[in-house]
């Protein structure tokens, strides 16, 4: 497939688009930045919630949190390996996210105070990450696409297990209930702040939906995820922290107030809680990794030189 005519015809189409075929340089550039962004908020996202891994309460709860962090760390891998399929090494896009020069998701600027956390995080977070991301497989670029079905699939696992892991909370005593009540009411609206800006104020929209690699506004996905949520949060006997929220039978959807936007901004522009510590973190686990890389590229070489055949 070659040229601009031939690429959109494509996209109508709703086939994919594959790592070899011709594409306008707007299509690539917008993929690595957001495949890029996705990849780093799995690496950057396993962070607080590992942070809990020595404070687990019981083996079970331990087993599940270590298969929760390992799943989120192979999650960033494959979508590294889809950057990769656009001719961007992995390296050259972690340089960028140590540098400040691509983002992550803002969510994981936000503390684990309590073991509630993890629930809420498990819950709330990978609950908005399923919502955001199950059309994402229909995305117009294959090898991202492709990705994604895994990736989902593993993510309703963990918003299984966040849920479980309150239901018990808030079956328990009064302090544990109240533990969960308090999660909830950090972890709201962050949660909702995670689909992004109101219709209208994204500046990369237009041209995502013109080449079919989004498929729903932020603020659809985001009522589409109060729409689910509510009524989990009843069945645990919880309370939404939003005085605005309530059923509207016209719409047969829930209304519910407005995020504080210019938080959202800014913990994006790195004047979040942990933004600094995630950041650091990261770049500490990357130099503390130096050698392994460096050692593994030296025996790829010498059994590159001991294959190749004597002149």
């Amino acid at each position: 497939m070659s040229g601009p005519s031939t690429f959109q015809q494509l996209i109508d189409d709703d086939a994919k688009v594959e790592a070899n075929d011709w594409m306008p340089d707007h299509y690539r550039a917008h993929l690595v930045r957001q495949i890029a962004q996705h990849a780093h908020s799995e690496i950057i996202g396993m962070q607080p919630e590992a942070q809990w891994i020595t404070r687990a309460p019981s083996l079970r709860r331990k087993a599940i949190l270590l298969a929760k962090v390992q799943d989120e760390a192979g999650h960033g891998l494959y979508l590294y390996g889809a950057v990769e399929t656009l001719g961007t090494t992995r390296d050259d896009v972690l340089d960028r996210l140590h540098r400040g020069a691509q983002k992550y998701s803002s969510i994981f600027n936000y503390p684990t105070l309590t073991w509630a956390d993890v629930g809420a995080i498990g819950w709330l977070v990978d609950g908005a990450a399923i919502t955001n991301q199950i059309p994402l497989c229909r995305c117009s670029y294959g090898p991202y696409a492709r990705a994604m079905v895994r990736i989902c699939k593993e993510e309703s696992f963990h918003q299984r297990q966040g849920f479980e892991l309150l239901q018990t909370l808030c079956n328990g005593t009064v302090q544990q209930r109240d533990m969960a009540q308090d999660a909830l009411n950090r972890w709201w609206w962050p949660t909702l702040m995670m689909f992004g800006p109101p219709d209208g104020a994204s500046i990369h929209g237009a041209e995502a939906f013109q080449w079919k690699i989004k498929r729903f506004s932020n603020d659809e996905l985001r009522q589409r995820f109060v729409d689910h949520t509510v009524p989990q949060a009843e069945l645990l006997g919880l309370v939404i922290p939003d005085p605005d929220l309530r059923w509207n039978s016209d719409t047969d959807h829930f209304d519910f107030g407005e995020p504080d936007w210019d938080e959202l901004t800014r913990v994006i522009n790195g004047d979040g809680p942990c933004n600094d510590e995630r950041l650091a973190v990261r770049v500490q686990a990357d130099a503390d990794g130096q050698w392994v890389r460096e050692a593994a590229s030296v025996h790829d070489d010498r059994r590159s030189a001991r294959s190749e055949p004597a002149a």
